[in-house]
């Protein structure tokens, strides 16, 4: 995914895992983000290659540290001068790559809990912002991520402008009524100015499914959930 920013994090005291990313490029959700819970989380990007997803979810499944994660994926690609990509474990390691060849700006920080990185970026400051918001923000990973995503976009963003965006936080039994660790699963595909759209259903989906009833399978109780949502009143939802 040229012209591509993100951020991969975890919470080791909720054991939330996600990815938050935005692009100039149509249903970037299809491609860059891929977590698993109780493992950790890979936003590959740039010309992304999609076989370090699965790859490297099954390493860090077995423990291995996001360093040597990313040098495994990186052992073998001769395209490694265009990727990019960040890795983060579950219990907060984690790596962030930029290969040389990838458009400027282009570049990534990684810290504990999180890797943020981004190419084709209006500057440096947008991952700045990623990573700056993220470590101020509080509350569940997911308004922490959209929070880091908003800032760094009014930093400039992705030079060429906004099309898509996706967020994928994964918690173990935190799907729908608790059956799968999906916990939120959001997308914007094709939109000019994503922001707007983007903010609504998050909050929409915050009201429904992340109050701590949610694994109820009680019609009654998921409605009353959403009184605090003026998106989900207006609609009747």
């Amino acid at each position: 995914m040229f012209s591509t920013f993100s951020i991969v994090a975890s919470d080791a005291a909720t054991g939330e895992i996600g990815i938050a990313v935005q692009s100039r490029f149509l249903s970037v959700g299809a491609v860059v983000p891929w977590v698993r819970a109780g493992a950790g989380a890979i936003a590959t990007q740039a010309f992304a290659n999609t076989a370090y997803g699965p790859r490297a979810l099954e390493l860090l499944t077995r423990g291995v540290p996001p360093d040597d994660v990313a040098q495994a994926l990186l052992a073998d690609d001769d395209g490694r001068d265009e990727r990019q990509f960040g890795i983060v474990a579950a219990d907060g390691r984690s790596t962030t790559f930029t290969g040389s060849r990838c458009i400027s700006y282009a570049g990534g920080i990684s810290g504990t809990g999180f890797a943020a990185q981004g190419n084709c970026l209006a500057g440096e400051a947008v991952v700045e912002a990623l990573a700056r918001t993220f470590e101020a923000t509080k509350g569940p990973l997911s308004d922490r991520l959209v929070a880091a995503l908003k800032i760094a976009q009014d930093a400039g963003g992705d030079k060429r402008g906004q099309q898509s965006a996706a967020l994928t936080v994964e918690k173990p039994h935190g799907g729908y009524a608790a059956f799968n660790d999906r916990y939120v699963d959001l997308r914007v595909d094709d939109h000019a100015t994503r922001s707007t759209s983007w903010r609504a259903s998050c909050s929409c989906t915050s009201c429904i499914f992340l109050q701590p009833s949610r694994k109820t399978s009680s019609t009654s109780t998921m409605r009353s959930a959403t009184s605090s949502c003026a998106s989900c009143a207006a609609s009747g939802r």
